[in-house]
């Protein structure tokens, strides 16, 4: 297997997927079931199983129907391994009525998740100019909670009008303390116009330095290289990843 070289940047991908039914009692016990196999999957260096809320971002109010699998790879062979012939992967496709996947070259990262940052060395900023993919994640603090959910609402309905997004999720791997929104966005000028001249998001932003929100956070920006499958329906990065990327 050829794994990634000294300095070259991981392979992350993303999984989300949709259940109905007894879909949805399955798969909020997979949360804990899943564990010990993913655990023991070659090649996979860092994983979270992820819940989702609500809407595009952070939410109070869980959605039952949708959850998602975080994972940074030695190798892209490991991953191609694992959505081929994994009973984990195979399980979940079995039992959601969609499952989409992206495939993601990280170009910046700052912060820390459980300790340490897992999409470590960076590949740099495409030079191409295509779509861009955005994960900001928190470990809150228990006495700044009320004023963080107070503040987030806001900058959450701001994403409804965003130029240039093209969908977001809100997920974490506990509800209430650990909370994460992943974004896909045509391009990193979108991302640029959003995060730096929306009022809702300034003030979280202000906020978030003022009043010590989190215990742990990060902010990730990658290049997503591969999609495939559906996402409520329709994969956002149909026809927007040329055959180079």
């Amino acid at each position: 297997m050829e794994h990634v070289r000294a300095g070259e940047a991981p392979l992350v991908t993303l999984s989300l997927f949709g259940f109905r039914g007894w879909g949805k009692a399955w798969a909020f016990a997979q949360m804990g079931l899943a564990r010990p196999a993913l655990s023991r999957t070659e090649g996979l260096r860092f994983w979270k199983l992820l819940g989702s809320g609500q809407g595009r971002a952070f939410s109070l109010a869980p959605d039952l129907g949708r959850y998602g699998l975080l994972a940074v790879w030695e190798a892209t062979e490991a991953a191609d391994a694992f959505f081929a012939g994994s009973r984990v992967m195979a399980a979940y496709r079995r039992r959601a009525y969609e499952a989409w996947t992206v495939r993601l070259r990280p170009s910046r990262a700052h912060g820390a998740w459980s300790g340490s940052n897992p999409f470590l060395p960076l590949s740099g900023a495409p030079a191409n100019g295509g779509p861009v993919a955005v994960l900001t994640r928190a470990t809150l603090r228990l006495t700044r909670m009320r004023g963080f959910w107070r503040h987030a609402a806001p900058a959450t309905r701001a994403l409804d009008g965003a130029e240039g997004l093209l969908a977001s999720i809100g997920v974490g791997e506990s509800p209430f303390f650990h909370q994460a929104t992943f974004s896909l966005w045509r391009s990193a000028a979108d991302v640029q116009a959003y995060a730096y001249k929306h009022p809702a998001h300034q003030e979280a932003i202000r906020r978030t330095r003022q009043d010590g929100w989190y215990a742990e956070d990060l902010f990730a920006r990658f290049e997503p290289v591969g999609s495939e499958g559906t996402w409520h329906g329709r994969d956002p990065l149909a026809g927007l990843l040329t055959a180079e990327r």
